[in-house]
């Protein structure tokens, strides 16, 4: 892809390493503050300067802040830059959970094919279930709070239509996931602050596309509501968001593309 700083993890002696690139850049700023590069208060580098300096993008480098951020390293203050809260002491690993990127991804595939299942079996009451829930989505989203309770029973409601039992278990495993996952947890907590909210529209359109018992529709209404999740979390991440939001990110929209182009 680039340098990752001249390809400094890449010892010929050494195993062929499996980490994502992300987990590569948390490394590498995770040694810059063990050897001192960095002090409590301290801002680290933009984001840009960051994704030039090491030859990756900028979405590789959000994941990276928002996994130190995870571990207590780093605060990311949207608008203004990652700042050090705590250097690493000799008792510290640099970790890796499942991110909210590769959650969503993961969802877009099983989920994509769960609402393609689900069009050929599932029932007028489960259509009509899922437009009582479409509506209480609609409520919630006017609330001052954020709640995620409509929202994720409309897509179980979905997985149970299929007549699975193995695909309800996935896609409440995933959304389990989404919960317990610092990672997820806490980019999904950013998302919230930058007042995303389920889209209405995209759920709907789900809806219409399961009534026609079209598998193909329901595949893509569903897939190309996760894929504005993702877009959604790169908002959210945005070190500017508000001057930002419109600017490519392509290597990231290029990978997650491609699952739903599949």
């Amino acid at each position: 892809m680039g340098n990752l700083k001249s390809e400094a993890l890449a010892a010929p002696a050494t195993p062929v390493s499996h980490d994502r690139l992300y987990q590569k850049l948390a490394k590498m700023l995770f040694d810059d503050l063990v050897q001192g590069k960095f002090k409590v208060g301290d801002r680290l580098p933009a984001e840009r300067e960051l994704a030039s300096d090491y030859g990756v993008s900028r979405p590789a480098v959000r994941e990276a802040m928002i996994a130190l951020e995870v571990q207590g390293f780093v605060e990311v203050r949207i608008g203004s830059g990652a700042y050090v809260v705590r250097v690493p002491g000799v008792q510290d690993q640099p970790g890796f959970g499942v991110t909210a990127f590769e959650l969503t991804e993961a969802r877009l595939l099983v989920e994509g094919e769960a609402a393609a299942l689900a069009a050929t079996t599932i029932s007028d009451d489960e259509i009509g279930l899922l437009q009582q829930l479409v509506n209480e989505i609609a409520d919630e989203n006017r609330l001052p709070g954020v709640s995620e309770r409509a929202d994720r029973e409309f897509h179980r409601v979905i997985a149970s239509a299929t007549r699975n039992s193995a695909i309800v278990h996935m896609v409440e495993e995933l959304w389990r996931m989404r919960s317990a996952s610092p990672a997820c947890a806490l980019l999904h907590e950013k998302a919230r602050t930058a007042n995303v909210r389920p889209v209405v529209e995209e759920h709907q359109e789900i809806v219409e596309a399961l009534k026609t018992r079209d598998p193909q529709r329901a595949r893509a209404a569903m897939r190309a509501h996760l894929g504005q999740v993702i877009e959604h979390l790169l908002f959210a991440t945005e070190e500017k968001a508000m001057e930002n939001a419109r600017r490519s990110v392509a290597s990231t929209r290029e990978r997650f593309g491609r699952a739903v182009s599949l």
